[in-house]
């Protein structure tokens, strides 16, 4: 199972959720494909809640816009 570093690309402050610059989490997926955008992003959203206490999700930052993904292995 590949492992992913998943890092904030730019400070956001949005519905009071505070993302810093390099925030960062690592997640193992299933799949080979992006975890941001396979399952909507439920690994990324779980890493960042138990890491950070934030939900990426409400922030409307769940999205390569927003985030580096990086594979790892």
């Amino acid at each position: 199972m590949p492992l992913f570093k998943i890092t904030v690309k730019t400070a956001k402050n949005s519905n009071g959720v505070r993302l810093e610059k390099g925030m960062s989490v690592d997640v193992v997926s299933n799949s080979f494909n992006n975890p941001v955008t396979t399952n909507g992003g439920q690994v990324v959203v779980d890493a960042f809640q138990r890491i950070y206490g934030i939900d990426i999700k409400k922030a409307g930052a769940l999205s390569t816009v927003y985030l580096d993904v990086q594979r790892i292995e």
